[in-house]
C-alpha cells in the first residue's frame, strides 16, 4: 500500500454534482449544508434566523427602500399587507391581491413610490411619506382641454374587422357593432374614437355599450371603422411587467397582448401619448420573431432587457427616442413565465431563472458590449435547483439565495474578483417560503408546522427562531477526484484546521477542544484539530471525510488533510 497526505485549502466551488466528482481541478465539496465559503475559501457555519413576528399566512416578501437610511419589507399576504422597517412593525393595510396574486405580482420603485402590476389587476401605487405609507390605484394622465385619456390605445386581432354606429338615446351614447363584439368586462374600459377618449360605463349587449366623454364630438352619419381599445382594462388585462428606464415608466407584455412594449412619455410617467413621434413622447413596440413572445420580465441596466418566454432581449438605444428602437433578442434561454422570480443584479450582471427551472444564468455583455450572453451560473451545481419559488441577492454578504419548493434553499456564495462561486444548500426545521435582501439583511418567511413567521439572518444567532439547533455539515470529494485511482483506501488520520472555533465532528467523532476556550470571554480555538481514524474505503466514490456539528457554537474550518494509504 502507498502512503498519501491530501490537504483541501479551498472549498470555493461549494457542492457540486456528483457527475463532477472525478475532476481534480474543482476545488468543491459532496455536500455543504447549511455553511458558507468565506473570502480565503474556507467554509464557516450560517448565520442563525431571528424570529420577527409570526404572520397570519403565507406570506411573499418585497423590499422597499426610501433611502439608505430608511428601509423597509413588505410582506403580502391574503387581501393584507404588513410592512416592518428592520424588526419592528409599523403598519398594515389592505391590498386587493391574495396570497396566490403574488406568484405574478410584479413592481418597480422610483423615490418614494412602488408601482405594482398584476395581469388581472389595474395597476397600484404605494407611497410613503414620512414613514406613512398610502396605495391608491394608478391613474394614466388626461387632459381638461380635449377630453383625451393617455392610456396606450391599440387594435386587437379581434376587433379588425369591426365598425361602430354610435347613436344618441335618451340622453346616452351607444356604440352598437354588426356582430356580437361587446363583454361585460368592457365596462370600465377606454376607447378611442371621434378624437376623443371614451370611458365605457354600461354593457347593454353584445353588441351594444354605452359610454361618456368629457370631450365634444358630432355624432358621425357613417359606421366608425378607424377606432382603438385602451392596451390596458378589466377585458383586455392589465400591464405584466414594470421598470423605469431613461426615465420612463415601462409596460411589459398584458393578458391580451403578451408582446408589446409601451413607455411612458420622458419625465410623465403617466403619459402614453404617443403623439406626432417627438423624441420625449411615448414609444409602443411588439416584440416579433418567429415564436410567440410572452414577456415574463423587464430590468433597467445598462440596456433595456426585455425577458421572454423564449429568449433574451435588448433594447441598446441611449438615448431611446420613437425613431431610434434598436432592438435585438440576444439568447434564446427563456424565463419563467407562470411565476415571477425578479431578476436580480449581480456583481453588473443580471441574474434570473430560465424557464426550464433547472437551472441559473446571468446575462452578461460580451468583451465587446454588443452581445449579451446567458451563462449558467449553476453548472457545477445542478442537482441544487430544482423549481424555484423565489430568489433574491444580499449585495453585502454577496450571496445569491434561492428558495425552493420543496423548502430548502440553494445559496451562492459569489466574489468574482476571488474566484470564488460556491453553492450549497440552507435548510431548517420546517420550511422556506419567501425570501428577500432588505437594508443590508436578509429576511425569510419560513413554515414550521401549520404556522408562518417572518424571520432574519443574524451572525449573532445560533439557533433557528430561537429554539430549532440546525445541523451544519461539509463532506469531502471522494479521492479519485484528485488523480488517486485506487482499490482501496485506508483513512489514518484527518487534520481540520479551524479558526474561531468551539465545537466540530470529524467522521461522526467529536474532536476535542482546550478546555479555556468555552469560556464566554474566548472566541474559540484556531488551530490544528485531529482525528484518527482506523477505517478502509472499498467504494471509491464515498466521501473520506465529513465534518458536521448540530452544536450551537462557532465552526470555521480553513482547510482539511487527509493521512492514509491507499492500494491501486
Amino acid at each position: 500500500m502507498v502512503n498519501f497526505i491530501k490537504t483541501q485549502t479551498s472549498f470555493a466551488n461549494g457542492e457540486v454534482a456528483p457527475n463532477f466528482f472525478a475532476n481534480s481541478d474543482i476545488h468543491g465539496l459532496a455536500r455543504m449544508e447549511n455553511m458558507d465559503v468565506i473570502s480565503g475559501g474556507g467554509l464557516t457555519r450560517r448565520a442563525g434566523l431571528k424570529k420577527i413576528a409570526k404572520l397570519s399566512g403565507p406570506a411573499r416578501l418585497i423590499p422597499f427602500s426610501v433611502s439608505e437610511t430608511e428601509n423597509y419589507t413588505l410582506a403580502i399576504m391574503n387581501g393584507v399587507m404588513r410592512i416592518f422597517a428592520g424588526d419592528t412593525i409599523v403598519q398594515d393595510m389592505f391590498v386587493p391581491w391574495s396570497y396566490t396574486d403574488t406568484e405574478l405580482l410584479q413592481y418597480s420603485q422610483r423615490f418614494g413610490t412602488m408601482i405594482f402590476v398584476h395581469p388581472n389587476h389595474r395597476p397600484r401605487i404605494l407611497s410613503c411619506v414620512n414613514g406613512e405609507f398610502d396605495i391608491k390605484n394608478f391613474i394614466f394622465a388626461s387632459s381638461d382641454d380635449n377630453g383625451k385619456y393617455y392610456i396606450p390605445y391599440m387594435r386587437f386581432e379581434d376587433s379588425e374587422n369591426i365598425n361602430i354606429t354610435v347613436t344618441y338615446d335618451n340622453g346616452n351614447i351607444h356604440f352598437i357593432t354588426g356582430v356580437d363584439f361587446w363583454t361585460p368586462d368592457n365596462v370600465g374600459g377606454y376607447l378611442s374614437l371621434l378624437n376623443n377618449s371614451w370611458l365605457v360605463t354600461s354593457y347593454i349587449g353584445p353588441r351594444d355599450i354605452i359610454a361618456t366623454t368629457n370631450g365634444t364630438y358630432l355624432l358621425p352619419n357613417n359606421p366608425i371603422s378607424d377606432w382603438q381599445e385602451a392596451a390596458f382594462s378589466p377585458r383586455r388585462g392589465w400591464p405584466t411587467s414594470i421598470t423605469f428606464h431613461q426615465n420612463r415608466l415601462v409596460f411589459g407584455g398584458s393578458k391580451s397582448w403578451p408582446g408589446g412594449v409601451w413607455m411612458s412619455r420622458v419625465g410623465d410617467h403617466k403619459n402614453f401619448d404617443i403623439g406626432t413621434g417627438l423624441d420625449d413622447e411615448a414609444i409602443y413596440f411588439t416584440l416579433l420573431s418567429g415564436k410567440r413572445q410572452h414577456i415574463c420580465t423587464l430590468i433597467s441596466s445598462d440596456n433595456l432587457q426585455i425577458f421572454t418566454s423564449e429568449g433574451e432581449w435588448a433594447v441598446s438605444n441611449k438615448p431611446l427616442t420613437p425613431e431610434s428602437v434598436d432592438i435585438k433578442m440576444h439568447t434564446a434561454i427563456g424565463c419563467v413565465a407562470d411565476r415571477y422570480l425578479p431578476p436580480q443584479i449581480m456583481e453588473g450582471t443580471t441574474v434570473f431563472v430560465p424557464n426550464n427551472k433547472k437551472d441559473i444564468r446571468e446575462l452578461v455583455l460580451d468583451d465587446l458590449s454588443k452581445n449579451y450572453n446567458a451563462n449558467n451560473l449553476s453548472a457545477l451545481s445542478e442537482h441544487l435547483i430544482n423549481n424555484p419559488i423565489d430568489i433574491a441577492y444580499n449585495k453585502n454578504t454577496k450571496k445569491l439565495f434561492v428558495v425552493m419548493s420543496d423548502g430548502n434553499m440553494a445559496v451562492l456564495n459569489w466574489n468574482s474578483i476571488l474566484e470564488i462561486a460556491a453553492w450549497g444548500r440552507y435548510t431548517t426545521t420546517g420550511k422556506f417560503k419567501s425570501v428577500v435582501a432588505s437594508g443590508g439583511d436578509t429576511f425569510v418567511v419560513t413554515e414550521r408546522g401549520s404556522q408562518y413567521f417572518l424571520e432574519r439572518f443574524d451572525d449573532n444567532t445560533m439557533i433557528d427562531a430561537g429554539e430549532y439547533p440546525y445541523t451544519v455539515c461539509a463532506r469531502g470529494l471522494p479521492l479519485m477526484s484528485s488523480g488517486h485511482n485506487a482499490k482501496n483506501t485506508r483513512i489514518t488520520k484527518i487534520t481540520a484546521r479551524v479558526h474561531d472555533s468551539k465545537t466540530l465532528f470529524i467522521n461522526n467523532y467529536r474532536a476535542e477542544f482546550p478546555n479555556e476556550i468555552y469560556s464566554n470571554d474566548s472566541s474559540g480555538f484556531s488551530g490544528d484539530i485531529s482525528v484518527n481514524v482506523l477505517g478502509t474505503i472499498h467504494d471509491m466514490v464515498d466521501a473520506p471525510w465529513e465534518i458536521s456539528t448540530s452544536d450551537a457554537l462557532p465552526l470555521t474550518v480553513l482547510s482539511i488533510t487527509t493521512y492514509g494509504r491507499y492500494q491501486i
